[in-house]
């Protein structure tokens, strides 16, 4: 949020919690750090929250407002050393990536540049990251797409489905009860590929986090709406916005 062309309370909202990017999640873990997905406004998230240490990518799928920002990890390669950096999907998703981005590769190029260098690796079995082990999930959203669950060592979950309209039997059980749920709540209406406010409600109630935030919302709702929406549910919910830090 804004929308391009849209003068609605929420698109012109004064209040900060409003302005809304495409989603992208920067996690710290011990000694490590790691984004899940490279939104479109990547670069400027990172100079504004002062993120200048990125030492993997976990991404969710290759739809552009989750992977548009890549080409920008060129950047941390460079903090880096020059060194590749590992960047973990499923299969088809990496695929998908060196077809939008047919560039990438392990090695300089021919001219001793890198434009970035990324060394994928399919998630299919759980690894670690800074000392959090992550999980791949599958969800549904019309597109191979995954969610994943974060385990600290200290046995903190949280768990992360940034664009699903299903979340399948096994999806759950993983995600029952854990620390932290982020999830998507796009809208009030139906929509056939993102959970709405009621089908987010009902998969919070199942999964019963301690606390609950939902991201890639769109102008149906403003931040206060939506925060008295989930209070009026009885549900330990709240929006998330940019910038905002979760400790699990």
């Amino acid at each position: 949020m804004p929308q391009i062309g849209c003068a609605c309370p929420v698109c012109s909202s004064a209040d900060p919690r409003d302005r809304r990017r495409r989603c992208s999640a920067y996690v710290k873990g011990e000694g490590a750090s790691f984004l899940i997905d490279t939104c479109p406004e990547l670069r400027e998230a990172c100079i504004e929250y002062g993120i200048s240490k990125v030492d993997a990518i976990c991404l969710t799928h290759a739809h552009m407002d989750h992977v548009a920002g890549f080409d920008d990890v060129r950047r941390f390669n460079t903090i880096n050393g020059g060194a590749p950096m590992r960047c973990y999907a499923d299969g088809k998703t990496i695929e998908k990536m060196h077809s939008i981005f047919p560039y990438i590769r392990e090695t300089r190029n021919e001219l001793g540049l890198f434009r970035p260098m990324i060394h994928f690796v399919d998630n299919a079995e759980p690894f670690e990251i800074g000392g959090i082990k992550i999980e791949r999930l599958e969800v549904s959203h019309s597109f191979p797409c995954f969610g994943y669950k974060l385990t600290t060592r200290g046995g903190g979950t949280l768990g992360y489905v940034s664009d699903a309209h299903e979340l399948p039997p096994a999806t759950l059980e993983r995600l029952r009860g854990v620390d932290v749920m982020i999830m998507n709540c796009l809208r009030e209406r139906f929509h056939p590929t993102h959970l709405n406010f009621e089908a987010a409600a009902a998969y919070f109630r199942e999964i019963a986090p301690g606390q609950g935030y939902t991201i890639h919302m769109c102008h149906d709702f403003s931040h206060e709406e939506l925060l008295a929406k989930w209070k009026a549910a009885g549900l330990p919910v709240e929006p998330a916005y940019d910038g905002m830090e979760v400790e699990v």
